[in-house]
């Protein structure tokens, strides 16, 4: 149940991209009465499993979930129907229209995409508000793991700026570092910078996103629970645990160090310091060795709300923070050192990243995300894609000269197999992360 849930929410969600994605191209082709011939969610490479004509152009859903495609009369596109473009043009062609007209039929995918993230992301603030955790709100420090040191990190360390910017929100905090040049840090008091070597990227994504950064708290019970050993002991929200079999605890990291030394229903002693009161407790651990005690982080996070007009340029805000995000992803996936082009994601991947159950917050969020993503890699200058097109209209108006029709199609052919190989890239990433959890 949870694979197919999974499968859904990946497969709607690409779905509305496409749809839209392509709309946008459609709506400003039409707008400059331009003939659309095919409009297609989908590939219908031989066959369609839906088709319906309408006017001049048939709508459809192919049978191959690779994405989709509209079919404008008169360009040269991955269909390379070169058949057509032997004739004289004729009005409603899109070869017939200015470079400026083409160029907005080009880039209303893009936009569509764009704004739709915009949209969403104003949406989600204006609901949810944008609830993260301050990196001055963790006055105890950083936690890290082996990744983390390698880093040049320490536990302890608390984290004031990343590339020389202030750090705000600490839930940013690994991805800034893993696309950052350096770190500064107050150390036992002493600021320092540390430069972020690529060999300690190429181990945090070796490990597949390892959570090499958390953050240092005092072990306080958010909730115990229901039926757990530390409910029938009677432990309670609020209580500050501070040894564990009389050894002192400081932080809940601590406490989740010493619990893994007990085996399943061992009793163990907890002491706490309840209002200022001490409080010994026995507490029996779970079969799975769990004492079913949640940490409180209420003091942490923190949710910035935002009223309907003031969520509109937030949300343009975090659109332009995806987007840049983005493209610096470019630096660690063609670094020869971090090999980050070996954690690329297909679907196969990306299904796996979709929640297990139905989560009306995570699709919205997801959804914009990628649209940001859809979006960007689409402007990418590569033949076959609409930036490809863009690049050549760019030439044109230019120049004032068009690419001959013979440019274009070897144009349109570099890019299918450039494409291809990065999906057979992409796909045999999947392949072998699937293959390496049973070696």
């Amino acid at each position: 149940m949870v694979l197919l849930t999974q499968i859904l929410t990946f497969i709607l969600i690409i779905s509305i991209l496409v749809v839209l994605h392509e709309f946008g191209h459609y709506l400003p082709a039409k707008y400059f009465k331009t003939r659309v011939e095919k409009f297609y969610l989908f590939f219908d490479v031989k066959f369609s499993l839906f088709k319906k004509k309408i006017g001049e152009t048939e709508f459809g859903i192919g049978w191959l979930p690779l994405g989709g495609y509209v079919k404008i009369s008169g360009m040269i596109d991955e269909s390379m129907d070169t058949e057509q473009m032997k004739k004289d043009p004729e009005p409603w062609e899109f070869r017939s229209k200015p470079a400026w007209q083409r160029l907005i039929i080009m880039l209303g995918g893009v936009t569509v995409n764009f704004f739709l993230a915009w949209f969403i992301y104003s949406g989600l603030l204006f609901s949810n508000g944008d609830t993260y955790i301050p990196s001055e709100n963790l006055k105890y420090g950083i936690l890290v793991d082996s990744v983390g040191q390698k880093l040049g990190l320490q536990t302890g360390d608390k984290i004031l700026a990343i590339d020389g910017k202030k750090s705000v929100k600490f839930t940013d905090a690994a991805k800034d570092i893993l696309f950052g040049d350096e770190i500064t840090v107050n150390r036992n008091g002493e600021k320092l910078t540390i430069p972020i070597s690529d060999e300690g990227k190429k181990d945090f994504l070796s490990k597949s996103g390892s959570n090499f950064l958390s953050y240092r708290m005092r072990p306080f019970v958010e909730k115990t629970l229901e039926g757990s050993g530390a409910e029938n002991a009677g432990i309670e929200s609020g209580d500050l645990i501070t040894a564990v079999n009389g050894e002192a605890v400081m932080y809940y990291s601590d406490f989740i160090d010493k619990m893994q030394n007990f085996e399943a229903l061992e009793n163990i002693n907890i002491t706490v310091d309840r209002a200022g009161v001490t409080k010994l407790f026995d507490l029996k651990l779970s079969e799975d060795k769990k004492a079913g005690i949640y940490p409180s982080v209420a003091d942490l996070r923190v949710t910035d709300s935002y009223s309907f007009l003031a969520s509109i340029p937030a949300g343009f805000n975090q659109t332009i923070k995806v987007l840049t995000d983005q493209v610096r992803q470019f630096k660690i996936i063609f670094n020869r050192t971090t090999e980050g082009y070996k954690q690329l994601k297909g679907p196969i991947g990306i299904v796996e990243m979709m929640a297990p159950t139905w989560d009306w917050y995570f699709f919205w969020n997801f959804l914009a995300y990628f649209s940001i993503w859809l979006a960007f890699v689409n402007l990418l200058p590569i033949p076959a894609l609409d930036g490809g097109h863009v690049m050549f209209l760019l030439y044109e108006i230019i120049s004032g000269r068009a690419p001959s029709e013979k440019v274009l199609e070897r144009g349109q052919i570099i890019g299918f197999v450039i494409i291809m190989t990065l999906m057979v890239v992409i796909f045999g990433n999947d392949i072998w992360n699937v293959i390496k959890r049973f070696i």
